[in-house]
């Protein structure tokens, strides 16, 4: 029963077969005497010697195990699921990330001397895929080939920038992992959700794992103590080892997905050392599972495995939303893209040129009462592509927007944005988002970044980083570009003071404002496809 949900899930073609069996907590022995288990998954008959896909996994093997391994196993593999380090039974404690280089090159020492396994795969999503990268310049001869989904090499660093922290997703992270064990714990997960959205209110943020769960909660206390550029996430980054990798990678991201500029990246330094790579990218947030990795998986990964070539296609392969169409390219980001500015004016009037007179738009922001998150790059329900309408109806959020287009305008690639600002205090933070909006007059999100600053008090030139994106914006539809100082709780609070946001307790509003003209030409920068 479970297989047939799964393949009508995830839409999947008939698997080669239904029956298979699993063999539980085999012990994996680490160098420094701590045993992690695993479980191994293979049709009923005929398992030894077919390629082994390996995954290793921070949360359990029963429920991830029918999800990830079962449909790999009826369909031409030999499954090992780990579960690392100091979780569901392995020894030793959980340091995440920090330790999966070691344990996972001693996990493939020992999965390569079994004599059922021989030529193996990498594969897994998120984390899952993390500890492929972590382990990818040492990778033993029987590694045929890597399939890491919405993952890249420097995990969760992106969310710890020191001018832009996130905070929804690396705390509720550190919840997940913090109360994965418990009894119930799934059952609890349904109702955790409201107290975890309040919690992330706490001040100051230091106390916010009590408040969710009532412990405390060490990796949470250090993504708020800690930016991404401290000691403390040594051995988190290994970007440095992706030109390193030598064999075929099929890289599958979302276009609302938390990693993707880090996975965009890794493909970009594979094609600049002439590795053998490929990358999909789809219309899909984090958490949207699909067929895509079994699919890669099977005629990707097992042809690899076997000596063969993979079906022939494009190294890139782009879902362009809007046209809603899957299309080929050489090469991220693609060939026959120019950056084209449209500039901020005022009246909300977004234009290919600078107004000819310099003006301003004003708003107050107020950490007591922040602008919302709304859809975008989060792992909660609400995520992903939403009507904008509600958000752009609060005073703290500017807009500006083009007359209808009288042709279609297709952007791919990496996507910027200079604003010009100031406030009335020295700290503030700038949030750019681009949106579709389409002949009913509603606004959808298509990408977006957020700035911290320091020295807003004066004029700045404030360089927001937008998630990449394919997009085409339809003939009837307008551009339009949001900007307001925050998307909670996707990032903290500016508090407005200065101080730091983990032990922050006062909050200042503050008037902010963006300028606009020939002087302070305010834009955003599109890649538009000739």
């Amino acid at each position: 029963m479970i297989s047939y949900l799964i393949q009508r899930k995830l839409k999947l073609s008939p698997p080669l077969t239904r029956n298979v069996v699993v063999q539980r907590d085999l012990r994996v022995p680490m160098p420094d005497g701590v045993e992690l288990l695993a479980d191994r998954w293979t049709p009923r008959s005929g398992g030894d010697g077919l390629p082994t896909a390996l995954i290793r996994s921070p949360y359990g093997r029963r429920l991830f195990g029918e999800m990830l391994a079962r449909p790999l196993a009826e369909r031409g593999y030999q499954v090992v699921m780990q579960s690392v380090r100091g979780g569901f039974g392995s020894g030793g404690t959980f340091d995440p990330m920090v330790q999966e280089r070691a344990d996972g090159l001693a996990t493939l020492d020992w999965l390569v001397a079994q004599p059922w396994s021989d030529a193996i795969v990498l594969y897994g999503l998120s984390y899952l895929g993390h500890v492929q990268w972590a382990v990818a310049d040492r990778l033993p001869p029987q590694v045929k080939a890597m399939i890491p989904v919405v993952t890249e090499s420097a995990l969760t660093l992106e969310f710890l920038r020191s001018d832009g922290m996130s905070l929804e997703t690396p705390f509720e992270w550190g919840v997940l992992v913090g109360t994965q064990e418990r009894p119930l714990a799934m059952l609890r997960k349904q109702f955790q959700g409201n107290r975890v959205a309040r919690a992330l209110h706490t001040l100051p943020l230091r106390e916010a794992d009590f408040a969710a769960f009532g412990e405390r909660s060490a990796y949470i206390q250090d993504i708020l103590a800690h930016d991404a550029g401290s000691p403390r996430w040594d051995g988190f980054d290994h970007s440095a080892r992706v030109a390193d990798v030598r064999v075929p990678v099929s890289s599958i991201g979302g276009w609302y997905d938390i990693f993707l500029p880090g996975q965009l990246r890794d493909f970009q330094v594979l094609q600049a050392h002439g590795r053998a790579a490929r990358l999909t990218v789809g219309p899909w947030t984090h958490a949207q599972f699909n067929s895509t990795p079994v699919q890669e998986a099977v005629e990707f990964g097992l042809a690899h495995a076997r000596g063969e070539q993979p079906p022939d296609r494009a190294p890139v392969r782009l879902y362009v939303m809007g046209e809603d169409a899957w299309r080929d390219f050489s090469s991220w980001p693609p060939e026959g893209c120019s950056p084209q500015r449209f500039h901020l004016g005022s009246g909300g009037v977004l234009g290919p040129e600078p107004a000819a007179e310099s003006s301003v738009d004003t708003y107050r922001y107020d950490p007591a009462d922040p602008t919302p998150a709304a859809g975008g790059v989060r792992m909660v329900d609400d995520s992903g592509r939403v009507d904008n309408t509600a958000l752009e109806a609060r005073p703290d959020v500017l807009t500006y927007t083009t007359p209808v287009l009288a042709e279609d305008v297709e952007v791919v690639g990496e996507v910027s944005a200079e604003i010009w600002f100031s406030s009335s205090l020295s700290h503030a933070d700038v949030f750019v988002r681009l949106c579709d909006v389409d002949p009913d007059g509603r606004s959808w999100n298509v990408c977006d970044g957020l700035v911290s600053l320091t020295g807003a008090d004066e004029v700045q030139r404030a360089a927001v980083r937008l998630w990449p994106t394919a997009y085409r914006f339809r003939r009837g539809h307008r551009l339009r570009v949001q900007v307001s100082s925050g998307a909670f709780p996707r990032y903290t609070r500016n508090p407005g003071t200065g101080k730091s946001r983990a032990t922050a307790t006062v909050l200042l509003a503050a008037d902010q404002t963006v300028h606009h003209g020939p002087a302070r030409p305010s834009a955003i920068v599109l890649p538009v496809l000739r």
